[in-house]
């Protein structure tokens, strides 16, 4: 693998770092922006999910510049949102103001989970498009890790702490923005969207310095064929395309139902269930950080050795031991187990569906119809997303603890039938013989 197909990786996933930072980091201030302005547990929710409901929309129109302009063009006005939000929230003066702010962060993370992906998975050789296109979601932790360290830093600083543990996303943001100028476009946009074969063979020659003009333009030819493919010239919606639009929509359903955005978004709160101190809870949450980053290590290391398939098994039952037992202990009274669950839980979710699911749905669909593919199984992710952490602060209150982790367990059960019986495996096959393999053609 050249190291200059890793840097373009790593430059795009860098939205990732910014999309979990900018998720999390509103746990450490979401209390404190409560009692600041006197919210009702109605609004507070609905400021905690803004950001969520910008992602929703995000992601639901991110295919339309991805397609339009470019993946490069996207990846770069992504960066332009973070800054505009990052500062904005540390400036808010009520209320409004941080949910307008933080909606419009929402909006950058929502487009940079269609566009990273995708062209992560279009520029990457296929032996590596696990671990390169996983590199999105290693940085989505890696952000959330860094997020929760810096609340915990921050945390001392004073009565304004919240605006700067908000405020400093700006700095990140601005160094992504500025490296998105230094990679090329995906010679699949080139090639098979805008029409334009010679750019097109020459980043593919960046991309494989070592072939042979015979076989920088086979493989160009090979993009254009199934680029105008039949099932390609038809509409998005169509039976041609049921099994991935439908293997899209569940692996996304599944993901957020485990409960893993309650358990990022409430991690203080929840370990402050269980008897803990403020300052303990947040340390606490400082170990999902760790935990995350470390088993998301592993589930990149194994993605293109066991595949997809066998990681999304591993995934699901570890959710499922870790979340019963969790269950079990709010019923029973046995508090002292409750970090370690969820620290296991964490360690499930980063080897399986955080490690496969956005490399998974960038695998699926055909070039064609990639962007659009993307969008709508990071649509379905981020509206259950934002439910979920929109009406979290009600069912806990609401419900026992111990039924809301039962439920996200029992719908972790569904998810391994899911796998056993419908999830194909992709790993190590050329993204335009997908197409071929998944019977849409």
């Amino acid at each position: 693998m050249k190291a200059r197909i890793f840097f373009w990786s790593i430059t795009s996933a860098l939205a990732g770092f910014l999309f979990g930072f900018d998720t999390v980091v509103i746990s450490g201030a979401e209390q404190t922006i409560q009692s600041l302005w006197k919210l009702s547990p109605g609004l507070h929710g609905i400021a905690m999910a803004s950001a969520l409901y910008g992602t929703v929309l995000g992601s639901l129109l991110g295919g339309w510049p991805t397609d339009r302009f470019g993946r490069k063009a996207t990846l770069l006005w992504v960066g332009v949102l973070y800054v505009i939000s990052a500062v904005g929230c540390g400036y808010a003066w009520n209320v409004h103001s941080f949910i307008a702010a933080r909606f419009i962060g929402g909006l950058g993370i929502g487009i940079s989970t269609v566009a990273a992906p995708l062209y992560i998975s279009e520029i990457s050789p296929p032996a590596y498009r696990g671990r390169l296109a996983g590199m999105f979601q290693f940085n989505i932790v890696f952000g959330i890790l860094v997020a929760f360290a810096s609340n915990a830093l921050l945390a001392g600083t004073g009565e304004n702490a919240w605006r700067w543990m908000l405020g400093v996303a700006a700095f990140p943001s601005i160094l992504y923005t500025v490296l998105c100028f230094g990679i090329p476009e995906s010679p699949r946009w080139l090639i098979g969207r805008k029409g334009d074969r010679e750019a097109g063979l020459k980043v593919l020659r960046l991309i494989e310095p070592g072939a042979s003009q015979t076989q920088i333009e086979a493989e160009a030819d090979e993009i254009l064929a199934a680029s105008s493919a039949r099932v390609v010239a038809s509409h998005f919606w169509s039976s041609k395309l049921r099994l991935p639009i439908l293997l899209a929509l569940l692996i996304a359903f599944f993901n957020q139902l485990s409960g893993i955005n309650a358990v990022l978004y409430f991690a203080p709160r929840i370990f402050e269930l269980t008897g803990l101190g403020a300052k303990a809870a947040l340390l606490q949450s400082v170990g999902i950080g760790v935990t995350n980053l470390l088993f998301t290590f592993v589930g990149l290391g194994l993605i293109d050795r066991l595949g997809r398939r066998t990681l999304l098994y591993i995934g699901s039952f570890g959710y499922i031991a870790s979340l019963g037992l969790t269950a079990w202990a709010f019923f029973t009274g046995h508090y002292t187990i409750v970090p370690v669950c969820i620290f296991a839980f964490i360690a499930a979710h980063a080897v399986g569906q955080g490690a496969v699911i956005w490399v998974f749905i960038s695998e699926i669909f055909p070039n064609r119809h990639r962007a659009e593919g993307q969008a709508l199984g990071s649509f379905t992710h981020w509206i259950f997303a934002a439910l979920l952490t929109t009406f979290f602060p009600k069912m806990v209150s609401v419900f026992a603890p111990g039924y809301v982790f039962l439920f996200f367990c029992g719908m972790m059960v569904l998810q391994l039938i899911w796998v056993k019986f419908m999830v194909p495996e992709t790993k190590g096959v050329p993204l335009e013989q997908m197409q071929k393999r998944l019977g849409i053609e």
